[in-house]
C-alpha cells in the first residue's frame, strides 16, 4: 500500500464487523492508526479478533466500547482517544442498526432506537471530532485538512423504503447534516462527506442475500449483476479520508451498482 493515512488517527464507529471492518482495515493497511468502536460487551470478541488481524499485518490498531448514542460515553471516548493517541484526524460515522416494522405498526421504541443510534450517534460523534478537528487546526505534516468525517449513509437517503420508515428517514437527515456541517466547516478546512451503500453483503441484511431465491431477487435491483462487499466501500472511505479527495466535500457518493437507476422499492425492496 501507498501510506495514504501515515500518522493519522482514525476512529471508526460500528467498525467490529461489516462495513465498519472493512474500512477499518482498509485504514490500517494505509498507516493511520485505528480505533475501532463496538457497542457493547457482546461485540467485543471480534473487535478484538479485528484488532488481532490488523497488528498481526504490521498495523496500529485498538478497541473502545462505546454507545454512540449516548452522549457521555461519546465524549469519554474522544476524550480518551485524544489523550491516548494525542488527536484524531478522520471519523468514520458508520454505526448503524435496522427495526424494521409496516409503519403502521412500528412502535416509538422502534422508531427511537434507529434515529438514536443512525442519527443522534453520528450529530454526537462529529460534533465531538469537529471540536478536536477546530482545537488543532491544520498540520500539514498529517493532512492538508484540519479533519475528515465520512457518514455512512445509504442508497436510502434518496429512494424511499417501505416497512423501513426509520431506516430511510434516519438516512435521509443524515444527508443534510453532512451537507450542513461541510457548508459551516469548510473555510476551518474540515472536510465532510457521506459514502451511500447500496446491498453489501453484511450481516444487517443477512436475510437479503442468504438463499439462493433471496440473491436472485436482490439482483433485479442492481444493474451491475453482483452484491457490493466491505472492500467496495472501503476503498471509496480511504480516498474520502486521504489527500487525494482534499477538493471533495459535501457530497454523498453512491457506490451500489447502479442500484440508484433503479427506484424499484414500492413492494419493500
Amino acid at each position: 500500500m501507498s501510506g495514504k493515512l501515515n500518522n493519522q488517527v482514525a476512529l471508526v464507529t460500528g467498525a467490529n464487523s461489516g462495513i465498519g471492518a472493512g474500512i477499518a482495515l482498509g485504514f490500517a493497511q494505509e498507516g493511520a492508526t485505528v480505533v475501532i468502536n463496538y457497542p457493547f460487551e457482546g461485540a467485543a470478541p471480534s473487535a478484538t479478533d479485528l484488532m488481532n488481524q490488523i497488528t498481526s499485518a504490521g498495523g496500529k490498531a485498538i478497541i473502545y466500547q462505546c454507545d454512540v448514542s449516548k452522549e457521555d460515553q461519546v465524549i469519554k471516548m474522544f476524550q480518551d482517544i485524544v489523550a491516548q493517541l494525542g488527536t484524531i484526524d478522520i471519523l468514520v460515522n458508520n454505526a448503524g442498526i435496522q427495526k424494521d416494522a409496516p409503519f403502521h405498526e412500528m412502535t416509538l421504541a422502534q422508531w427511537q432506537q434507529v434515529i438514536d443510534v443512525n442519527l443522534t450517534g453520528q450529530f454526537l460523534c462529529a460534533r465531538e471530532a469537529v471540536k478536536e478537528f477546530l482545537r488543532r487546526g491544520v498540520d500539514a505534516t498529517r493532512s492538508a485538512a484540519a479533519g475528515k468525517i465520512i457518514h455512512i449513509s445509504s442508497v436510502h437517503e434518496i429512494i424511499p423504503w417501505s416497512g423501513h420508515a426509520n431506516y430511510a428517514s434516519s438516512k435521509g437527515a443524515i444527508r443534510m447534516l453532512m451537507q450542513t456541517l461541510a457548508q459551516e466547516y469548510g473555510r476551518q478546512k474540515i472536510r465532510v462527506n457521506s459514502i451511500c451503500p447500496g446491498a453489501i453483503q453484511t450481516p444487517i441484511n443477512k436475510s437479503a442475500w442468504d438463499t439462493p431465491q433471496a440473491y436472485n431477487n436482490l439482483m433485479t435491483l442492481i444493474p451491475y449483476n453482483r452484491i457490493g462487499q466491505p472492500k467496495d466501500i472501503a476503498g471509496l472511505a480511504v480516498f474520502l479520508a486521504s489527500d487525494d479527495s482534499d477538493y471533495i466535500t459535501g457530497a454523498s457518493i453512491f457506490i451500489d451498482g447502479g442500484m440508484t437507476t433503479f427506484e424499484s422499492f414500492s413492494t419493500g425492496g
